[in-house]
């Protein structure tokens, strides 16, 4: 089976590397056009264009895939099938319907729930239990066309946006490979999805990770979880920014030390405890205990580090702003 692939972040590098290992033809990649980076805006290549070269594997970058010299460019490269993961554009039905066997996507989600830019993270801020990666027949609509095969991963009580996305990525490349093969042999039945049961798990934004002490401790624990590593969860102390990258839920405390204020007096997102490990901070129901921090221009830290540095007091208010 001869195919193009069209995919972008490291997400999309588990998929290319697997089936790639399985033997498959991959007449070109279609990734991105790399983008400036960092102060000096030096470009970046997309992660899936580095593996292509790697593989001398034809790149194609293109501004818009929907216009007429990107699709005369994609004729030029005959295919059984476009797998498509993570690319970032929008594709034409010209391009839909380009391949006998059509565009197949892999999704990280068990579609219908979680369809959207970033179904990784909304599962863990949702709470849920078990996720996976669904492989579709793509069609016009957003993450809406017939389903192939599905996967099912657990979510940890640790996982975070980052290992759950490992997690996802490799198990989206092996059930990429056996998607092709059972198309190849007719053993698929495609699946209508029917109404998803889920809200849209819409893109994220730095503004998402501003931490509203209003919310349970629960909550919390699962958007900092949820937003490691980007956009990362974050407060103010004292009008300064103070990323935070650990919280466990908070549990009853032995010894009441007298650096404490009782929880019923507290306001959210107020200091109710301080020892050498950790601070614990009132939310709008429950507790948090946080244990791994970041102040602008410095590297992640244990509290019991930032403590060394920085003093914190009980009384004091985490604030949005």
């Amino acid at each position: 089976m001869r195919l193009i692939f069209m995919g972008t972040p490291d997400f999309a590098v588990h998929t290319l590397e697997a089936l790639l290992a399985a033997g498959l033809d991959i007449s070109l990649v279609v990734t991105q056009p790399d983008k400036p980076v960092g102060r000096s805006k030096a470009l970046r290549e997309p992660p899936v264009k580095q593996v292509a070269k790697e593989h001398g594997i034809p790149v194609f970058q293109p501004v818009k895939i929907r216009d007429s010299k990107s699709v005369e460019i994609l004729r030029n490269y005959p295919a059984d099938v476009m797998v498509v993961v993570a690319f970032g554009q929008i594709l034409s039905k010209e391009i839909l319907e380009m391949c006998p066997y059509g565009c197949v996507n892999v999704h990280a989600s068990i579609l219908p729930a979680y369809r959207g830019a970033a179904p990784i993270q909304w599962a863990i801020l949702r709470g849920e239990a078990v996720t996976g990666v669904t492989t579709m027949q793509m069609d016009e609509g957003v993450d809406t066309g017939d389903m192939l095969l599905k996967t099912e991963i657990p979510i940890t009580p640790t996982d975070t946006g980052a290992s759950l996305h490992d997690k996802l990525a490799k198990a989206g490349g092996e059930l990429a490979v056996e998607t092709l093969q059972q198309l190849q042999e007719s053993k698929i039945v495609p699946i209508a999805q029917g109404e998803s049961t889920t809200p849209y798990a819409k893109m994220l934004t730095k503004e998402m990770g501003n931490i509203n002490w209003q919310q349970t401790a629960e909550e919390i624990e699962r958007l900092v979880r949820a937003f490691h590593p980007w956009p990362c969860s974050y407060t103010y102390l004292n009008g300064k920014l103070l990323k935070i990258w650990q919280v466990e839920i908070g549990c009853e405390i032995d010894v009441v030390s007298p650096s404490y204020t009782q929880e019923s007096e507290a306001l959210p997102g107020q200091i109710v405890l301080v020892d050498k490990e950790h601070f614990r901070v009132q939310t709008g129901a429950g507790v948090v205990r946080i244990k791994e921090v970041q102040i602008a221009g410095k590297k992640r830290m244990s509290v019991a580090e930032f403590l060394r540095g920085h003093a914190v007091e009980v009384g004091q208010q985490f604030k949005q702003r």
